[in-house]
């Protein structure tokens, strides 16, 4: 058994420690991915793999709206980008 707590355990999501890619949708929807989960279906790679903090910078530079009801016709403001 481990003897990691409740109270220590950090969701590998939110650890700033790991790498992290900035995913896109066909809707324009922005989201922060560690590198070592499978990309999921419908989502494609638009920055990274870089830093917590730097794609959280960069979602905050580029995704203008994050009203889920907004026009996702249009697309994204930013078309995606491979690094």
């Amino acid at each position: 058994m481990s003897n990691q707590t409740h109270d220590s355990y950090l969701n590998p999501f939110d650890d700033d420690q790991q790498r992290f890619l900035v995913l896109l949708n066909s809707q324009g929807h922005y989201s922060l991915w560690p590198t070592f989960a499978p990309i999921p279906g419908g989502w494609q790679k638009n920055f990274g793999p870089d830093s917590h903090q730097a794609c959280l910078d960069h979602i905050e530079q580029h995704w203008t709206s994050i009203n889920p009801f907004a026009d996702a016709t249009a697309g994204p403001a930013h078309p995606a980008t491979t690094h």
